[in-house]
Order: C-alpha cells, then sequence, then structure tokens
C-alpha cells in the first residue's frame, strides 16, 4: 500500500514533519511493549495530535500495524478517531510504523490507550518456554498501566484465564471512576510497574461512590489472581449495584 505523504522524521529541535506540515514535540503520552504515543503540537493550526509510532520487528509486526492503518481508514464516525496521516520509517534497519491522530485530552484521561489483554480462552502454561512466550506476547500488546501483575513475570506452571482480564477491568473501572488509572502516576514517573502492581490498590479518600462500588473494584484489583472473582460474578455485582441505585444522574451507586 502506498505511504501516505513524506516519512517522518525527528528534527534535532523536537519536531516531526508530515506532508510538509511541522509539529513539535510536547511531551510523552503513553509508551507500551512495542509502542510508543507522544503529543505533539501542529505549528500551522496549533492543534493537538497524537503521534503512535509501532516497531515492527518483524514482517508480521508490519502487516498488523497495516491492518490498524486501515482500520482507521475503514470507518468515518464521530466516535471514532480518524486517522489524520501515517507513513511507515526504516531507521537502523528496522521498520516503525507511525500513526498521526487527534488528541481527544478526556479520552486520554480516562484511560483511551488500553489494549485488551487476552481472548476469552484460558492459557495453559507449561513450562518456561511458553511462560516467555506469554510474557513476551503481554509486553507486546498490554498497555504496562493496565496490565495483570502475573504477566509480568509469567510462571512456569501457571493457568491464564479471564481473571487476568478481570484486573484490566479493574483499571478501567477505577478511571472511569477517577479519571486517571491507578498506575498513571507510576508511569509518569519513571517508577516500576511491575513492582507497584504487587501491591493493594488505595481507593482516594474521601470517596464519594458507594461502598458497594468500592468494594467492587477492590475484589477486581487482587494481585494473586486466584483470588480474583469470575466474569459472572462482576456482572451480577454490577447489576445489584444498578438496582439498589436507580437515580442513574448522581455518582452514588
Amino acid at each position: 500500500m502506498r505511504k501516505m505523504g513524506q516519512a517522518l522524521c525527528i528534527c534535532s529541535r523536537g519536531s516531526i514533519t508530515i506532508d510538509n506540515k511541522r509539529y513539535f514535540f510536547i511531551q510523552k503520552l503513553d509508551e507500551g511493549g512495542f509502542s510508543y504515543v507522544d503529543l505533539l503540537e501542529g505549528v500551522q493550526d496549533g492543534r493537538f495530535y497524537a503521534l503512535k509510532r509501532i516497531l515492527c520487528h518483524d514482517r508480521e509486526a508490519r502487516q498488523e500495524a497495516q491492518t490498524e492503518v486501515e482500520m482507521h481508514q475503514l470507518f468515518n464516525h464521530p466516535n471514532i478517531l480518524g486517522l489524520t496521516a501515517h507513513t511507515f520509517v526504516d531507521r537502523s534497519g528496522k521498520t516503525e510504523a507511525w500513526l498521526l491522530l487527534p488528541y481527544i485530552s478526556k479520552l486520554r484521561d480516562k484511560g483511551s490507550s488500553i489494549s485488551l489483554s487476552l481472548s476469552l480462552h484460558s492459557i495453559n502454561v507449561r513450562g518456561s518456554r511458553e511462560a516467555m512466550t506469554v510474557q513476551d506476547w503481554a509486553a507486546q500488546r498490554c498497555t504496562i498501566s493496565y496490565r495483570a501483575p502475573e504477566l509480568f513475570n509469567v510462571e512456569s506452571h501457571c493457568i491464564i484465564d479471564a481473571r487476568t482480564d478481570i484486573w484490566s477491568l479493574g483499571c478501567v473501572l477505577y478511571s472511569m471512576m477517577f479519571l486517571q488509572g491507578p498506575f498513571d502516576m507510576v508511569f509518569q514517573k519513571g517508577d516500576s510497574v511491575a513492582l507497584a502492581v504487587q501491591n493493594s490498590v488505595l481507593i482516594p479518600q474521601p470517596c464519594s461512590y458507594s461502598e458497594g462500588l468500592q468494594n467492587l473494584l477492590r475484589s477486581m484489583m487482587v494481585s494473586n489472581p486466584q483470588e480474583r472473582p469470575a466474569v459472572a460474578w462482576v456482572l451480577d455485582q454490577v447489576q445489584d449495584l444498578r438496582t439498589c441505585s436507580p437515580n442513574t444522574h448522581t455518582n452514588m451507586v
């Protein structure tokens, strides 16, 4: 597929150019195992943009990045981010896919960069080699601040199932409640998220949400996956909370 515009180049003054338009680098927004998101400001229009850089280590990764580009181009809807520009850049023998997107601050505050962690099927890890494969996969696919503790150091013999996704769902719930992820500040400070997730998640106090919702959040964000609830139980709890709080115009769910 033909590249869009000129190849982006990182300039010495912290700017990039694409389609003859220049953008200043403002700050780093997020980082995954093999991708980075930076905040840019357009020199000509003064608008903010998000630059997603995907490291493509092989042909398969490049194709996956191309598929992501095509998915952006496939839809035209106000609730789906449109792709402003993209290109594939060859640097030092490696390829990077660069996607330029509109920056939506409210979405970013609520954790819009979340990557889904696992499929619906459980993974039976048998041996150190399989454990390392799962760990590498998680590093590439799962946003670090939403990654479950067991994916940072996968044990040689274990089962990874939907309870791992319950942790990530808990991070989403936390973000919806407090407008930032439970480990966003840890990541922004450059501290170890892998160590932080081993500790209990503290709910900011005072908290205007109901004790039932707080307890649900705590149950989902237990470091030991064996102690996390099943999806069906979480759904039942949510339904109970909604039944007890018919007034949806308040945050006292």
